[in-house]
């Protein structure tokens, strides 16, 4: 369970990881799409696509081991489990953001969510 605080805190303490998973799914994409279309590509070949994909699921695992649920990849998409006027919610973070600004209770999904 985390605290509005402590899902802040915790966002800022790794937006480096954070940052380096969009770099690393964009040369993914980027990559994957290069080789199925042209069958190469200035970034690789299919030992950087397996590299790639290592350094991915190492970082989604590495948010994973914070308490952190990874909810999307492409926008990214994290969620902290937390409680608010005694209910489960899920604090938010939504790749774009600057901060949590956002919750939802858990029952409720992304479509329920509303500002702090």
């Amino acid at each position: 369970m985390f605290t509005l605080a402590q899902a802040r805190h915790l966002v800022a303490t790794l937006r480096p990881r954070i940052d380096e998973l969009i770099r690393v799914r964009a040369d993914l994409t980027e990559l994957q799409t290069d080789l199925a279309t042209h069958g190469l590509s200035a970034l690789g070949g299919r030992p950087e696509v397996k590299g790639l994909e290592a350094r991915l699921h190492a970082i989604l695992d590495e948010l994973r081991q914070h308490g952190i649920e990874v909810k999307g990849v492409a926008p990214v998409l994290l969620d902290f489990p937390g409680e608010r006027a005694g209910r489960p919610v899920l604090w938010c973070w939504l790749e774009g953001d600057t901060d949590v600004r956002w919750y939802h209770r858990a029952d409720c999904g992304f479509a329920g969510r509303r500002p702090v």
